[in-house]
């Protein structure tokens, strides 16, 4: 919701919370008071998140005379970025109005019951209908006079001024008492949604140890900046995002991740904002400011979610701006034509009008799905899924299809020794032990940058193998290395070294060498100018639940699991059949995967790519739902994808999905459950089987119905 005038030539931008601010009439108001003022250029509210950006000149006017002037129209500025929360019931004005009608209304029915309707009792009714059609009424004159829009609001006060009228005095103060209490309840419903926000906001420590000219200093978490080196005590909360640089510790991700699993933090790794700290203490550099960090950008991008509604938010928006208007014609006409051209009662057919008018208010229909929709946002936040918005909500709720990239999604991403081999010669094993290939490898690798070589190494390190010691290394491109130990040449490489450039007969080993092949992992062979003493078989190995998660994707409705790599068809075919994908298709260059993903489209129709949100742009860009996985702390995959995993887990995968289709299936109950009551509702009406107060009951309890439903989702 913006409101633009001509912009300024060097601007000033002030983001604010405010008080007040929990619907989209309150926001219009907002706007409507901020229109005459000066050197204001622009006005963005989201009401969803209490929140106002302000675009202004600073020639023309301050930030402080727009927090008053905020102040002043009824939405007080918040210290900081809180979220604010709605004051206590006895300081809010609207819960004291319905309260006070209440109050009147169950006095003049007292006074009726004893002494019979009087002037004390009309008197205590209208009193009732007045305070508590107070706040609702003046909304719906502002909305029908400046915005032109004829609201529930509206109906419900036209209601209220018929009944009156016609001297249906106590039904009259029956409706504006139980609707001033669902509008009353509006604030506490909204703070109650924004919930999972304010978790998130309550991860990060407020104040944070900073070292500064030798010296540890406590400062507002605000203040840190790039560079700075701040303290993280055993238990406490890591402040901002940044870089170990000294100590060591396990850190609990799961506040920012959702990973269950500790994680070993040492000099050189990355720690996230709002992640805990184990046992130890931890000296870290900060990387990002505080407004930048991992969980200042999830809680605005979840809040920028909020105001990206889906398809059926939209269409939900748009037919009640229309179906309003229609509901207050259509209770004119009833009203009017049974008199005029059949000759009915003006009193019966006008009472019939007025409770046609409540009934047929779309109150549940309109908060059904917003309510929901909010409310899953926030959730899939706190447990490590960011959507961006409604629309990717319901699409994922239609995903009957996956494709996933290999490398780094389904595989770890890093190659690991899955396999080491001595070589038969003939009948006699080689003299040369699994031990010693292991330690002359690992001597010669530790030279080289290749990424095989570095798994060599890891694999050494973890048998507590010594690496040999070399000399004279040569890299061999393209097939390996050499080097020479005790003064002889050994090589490492691959089999086409040993057979083709150094003529090494394998006969001991083909066997060997094709069923590694065969299951995906590539082959090194060790040994020197006369024989290969034996292989080192490495592979990118699959992620530890990767064949569990896709078993669930299965169990959660996905038809077809596909995976797209660049990778060849071999290594390809082992991996898929492992994992239980579907369907591979391999040797794929990125545009090769966008082409699959849209094929993929065009013959199922819903298709969700997961990808590392870089490599895989162009493909999350061509599917239905883009999502990109291990998001945390990187700014790319956060801003490339629909839908952002922030830890390297498929089963993240598994609960989005499932969250949407939670989410839809509780849409779908609220949609059918409205209808169902309007519909009996307006019959009733219409037929003349309901008063106004029963109307008016079974319109409020369905609404209370409709948003208790939806809050379900808040629910992990």
């Amino acid at each position: 919701m913006e409101l633009k005038t001509a912009q300024p030539t060097n601007p000033e931008r002030l983001d604010l919370r405010v008080r007040g601010l929990d619907c989209d009439s309150d926001a219009a108001r907002l706007r409507r008071g901020l229109a005459d003022a000066r050197g204001l250029a622009e006005v963005k509210v989201n009401p969803s998140a209490a929140r106002v950006t302000l675009l202004f000149d600073p020639a023309v006017t301050t930030a402080d005379d727009l927090r008053d002037r905020l102040q002043a129209i009824g939405f007080a500025p918040q210290r900081g970025m809180a979220i604010p929360e709605p004051p206590r019931p006895w300081r809010n004005p609207k819960v004291l109005a319905a309260a006070l009608a209440g109050l009147f209304t169950l006095v003049g029915w007292l006074f009726a019951l004893s002494t019979g309707e009087n002037t004390v009792s009309f008197g205590l009714y209208i009193a009732a209908a007045l305070t508590g059609g107070y706040h609702f009424g003046r909304e719906a004159v502002e909305e029908l006079v400046f915005e032109r829009k004829v609201t529930i609001m509206l109906l419900m006060a036209v209601a209220a001024v018929v009944a009156a009228v016609m001297g249906e005095l106590f039904e009259a103060a029956v409706l504006v008492f139980l609707y001033s209490i669902s509008e009353a309840a509006e604030g506490y419903t909204e703070a109650k949604t924004r919930s999972a926000v304010r978790a998130l906001m309550d991860l990060a420590p407020k104040k944070a140890t900073v070292r500064r000219d030798g010296r540890d200093v406590e400062v507002p978490v605000e203040e840190l900046a790039p560079g700075d080196v701040f303290l993280v005590r055993p238990g406490q909360g890591v402040p901002t995002d940044g870089e170990v640089v000294g100590g060591a510790s396990s850190v609990n991700q799961a506040p920012v991740t959702g990973e269950s699993m500790l994680v070993e933090k040492h000099p050189g790794d990355e720690v996230f904002a709002g992640s805990i700290n184990g046992e130890g203490a931890l000296e870290v550099q900060a990387t990002k400011a505080f407004a930048d960090n991992t969980i200042s950008r999830i809680i605005q991008m979840v809040e920028e979610a909020h105001e990206r509604k889906g398809t059926s938010h939209r269409w939900i928006e748009r037919f009640g701006a229309r179906y309003s208007p229609a509901v207050l014609l259509v209770g004119i006409l009833i009203a009017v034509v049974p008199p005029l051209f059949v000759g009915g009662a003006w009193a019966e057919w006008v009472t019939r009008a007025t409770v046609f008018i409540v009934a047929a208010a779309p109150c549940a229909l309109v908060i059904s799905i917003p309510i929901t929709l909010v409310s899953a946002l926030g959730t899939g936040a706190r447990q490590g899924v960011l959507i961006k918005g409604g629309v990717y909500v319901e699409e994922l709720d239609k995903v009957r299809v996956v494709a996933l990239d290999k490398t780094g999604t389904i595989t770890r991403g890093e190659p690991d020794v899955t396999d080491v081999l001595s070589i038969r010669n003939g009948a006699a094993l080689d003299a040369h032990s699994e031990e010693n290939i292991l330690r002359v490898a690992a001597g010669i690798e530790r030279q080289s940058q290749h990424p095989l070589a570095h798994a060599i190494l890891r694999h050494a390190e973890a048998q507590g193998v010594e690496p040999a010691p070399v000399e004279a290394f040569e890299s061999l491109t393209g097939a390996g290395a050499s080097a020479r130990i005790g003064g002889e040449a050994v090589f490492v490489g691959s089999p086409a070294l040993f057979t083709e450039r150094l003529g090494v007969p394998l006969d001991g080993a083909q066997d060997d060498i094709a069923r590694l092949q065969s299951e995906g992992k590539t082959v090194v062979l060790v040994g020197d100018e006369r024989a290969a003493w034996g292989l080192i078989a490495i592979r990118d190995n699959l992620r530890q639940n990767a064949k569990h998660a896709i078993r669930q994707l299965h169990e959660a409705g996905i038809e077809k699991v596909v995976m797209l790599t660049g990778d060849n068809e071999r290594t390809a075919r082992a991996i898929a059949a492992e994992a239980g994908i579907d369907e591979f298709h391999a040797d794929l260059k990125p545009e090769d995967k966008a082409v699959k993903v849209r094929e993929l489209a065009e013959r199922v129709g819903h298709v969700a790519m997961v990808g590392d949100g870089v490599n895989d742009a162009p493909a999350l860009a061509e599917a239905t739902v883009g999502i990109a996985m291990g998001a945390a702390g990187t700014d790319v995959a956060l801003e490339t994808a629909d839908v952002a995993l922030m830890a390297d887990d498929l089963e993240k995968l598994v609960y989005a999905l499932r969250l949407a289709q939670r989410n839809q299936k509780i849409v779908r109950q609220n949609l059918v459950l409205s209808a169902i009551v309007i519909g009996v509702l307006v019959v009733g009406a219409v037929a003349g089987a309901f008063t106004l107060p029963i109307a008016v009951l079974g319109h409020e309890i369905s609404e209370f119905v409709v948003i208790g439903n939806g809050l379900r989702m808040l629910r992990a």
